[in-house]
């Protein structure tokens, strides 16, 4: 660096077309770089929670899931969140866990390609675990069999056996940035199914659903979009599935009549056929509010932020770290580069331990990798240069 890291942090501080958004949330001293595992409180939620609980339920009880809109949040929020994956409006639909929609597009995906000559569900085998978990037992009650693939190897690995793939975009251990265009195109080409896990994507950079056909995809809420711990996730089902979509978990939610209260399913028409059973309003409406800082916010530009913020980080470790203490994981390259760092480093578990002691605030994922996410809205160049800084305090003292 030709000038000294922390006056450039400053310039850059003051360059930056997001630093505004930081003011949206609940920040203390610290610097927080873990919104790749909780997102920060956005600053105005619990005044609308509180609403939530004192007016909507405590007032208008029963009368809120009309009144309120309790009925129709799970489509509502979803259309809140195409925006930010690339998604046109009655395709997203939100509510239960992540692991509970990657069953539902797992196992709808491999109805809809509907060719039982197809006997492979292909998995990346470095996924998180439970979508491994879950693909296995997908596949296992399809008649399928899974395949666990590198994500480097996955074009090569398709084939006419292959019904779906499973495919994380961004990897949650390194950081790495899978390529969904080309991988998307691949599957197709095979004549698969393409369902995407953008837990660590969306809300991150952009991803162009729609644009990139993807067929299904899933996501969490409580990372970049800041919805709170255990908010309710999301499933996207392209418009062209959604006729033939059969979901796994028909409820009652997804009936097209529900209080008829019939004894045969009848499926609604629309991402609707992604719910299962009644919405967690409390969750739900909080990560509704949360939604509100994204208002005017171009994901271009956080990604821009994202690509500035890691490239600072790398450049300041580079610069106090001392040769050899540590050795990123993540890409260099942008095009293969999420919006985390990791880091392996001898004895990580008390060098992570020492930095949050110490007011900077990453994860671990054991043995020996320290997490660094960088969420554009709420972190800024300073934060940067002083996590390096205590970084370099950290392991000079082992």
């Amino acid at each position: 660096m030709s000038e000294q890291p922390a006056q450039r942090a400053a310039a850059l501080d003051a360059a930056d077309e997001l630093a505004g958004a930081r003011k949206l949330f609940a920040l203390d001293a610290a610097v927080y770089l873990d919104g790749n595992s909780l997102g920060a409180l956005p600053a105005h939620v619990p005044e609308r929670v509180a609403d939530v609980v004192t007016r909507q339920w405590g007032e208008l009880r029963i009368r809120s899931w009309d009144e309120s809109g309790w009925w129709t949040a799970p489509e509502r929020i979803g259309d809140r969140i195409a925006p930010l994956v690339g998604a046109a409006p009655g395709q997203i639909v939100v509510g239960d866990s992540t692991s509970v929609n990657v069953f539902k597009a797992v196992v709808g995906a491999v109805r809809l390609q509907g060719d039982p000559s197809r006997t492979d569900v292909l998995v990346d085998a470095t996924t998180f675990p439970t979508d491994g978990y879950i693909a296995e037992s997908a596949a296992r009650m399809t008649g399928k069999r899974i395949v666990p693939v590198d994500p480097a190897g996955l074009a090569s690995a398709l084939g006419p056996s292959t019904a779906v793939a499973l495919v994380n975009h961004v990897d949650f251990r390194t950081g790495r940035l899978h390529d969904l265009p080309s991988l998307t195109a691949a599957i197709h080409d095979a004549g698969a199914l393409a369902v995407w896990d953008l837990c660590h994507s969306a809300g991150a950079l952009p991803v162009g659903l729609d644009a990139h056909g993807v067929d299904l995809a899933v996501g969490c809420t409580y990372k970049y979009l800041n919805g709170g711990p255990g908010s309710p996730a999301y499933v996207y089902v392209a418009e062209r599935h959604q006729a033939a979509f059969d979901s796994p978990l028909p409820g009652w939610n997804s009936h097209t009549d529900p209080f008829a209260m019939t004894p045969g399913f009848e499926p609604a028409d629309g991402a609707v056929r992604g719910r299962v059973g009644t919405p967690d309003i409390l969750s739900m409406l909080a990560l509704e509010a949360a939604l509100d800082v994204w208002d005017g916010i171009s994901i271009d530009a956080v990604r821009a932020k994202s690509l500035a913020l890691t490239d600072f980080f790398l450049e300041c470790v580079e610069t106090y770290v001392p040769a050899g203490r540590v050795t990123c994981l993540t890409p260099g390259e942008h095009a293969e580069r999420g919006s985390q760092i990791a880091l392996r480093c001898d004895d990580a578990p008390r060098v992570m331990r020492e930095l949050i002691t110490r007011g900077v605030i990453g994860d671990l994922r054991r043995p020996d990798v320290l997490r660094f996410g960088f969420t554009p809205l709420y972190v800024g160049f300073e934060d940067v240069e002083r996590a390096a800084r205590v970084l370099s305090e950290v392991l000079a003292e082992a």
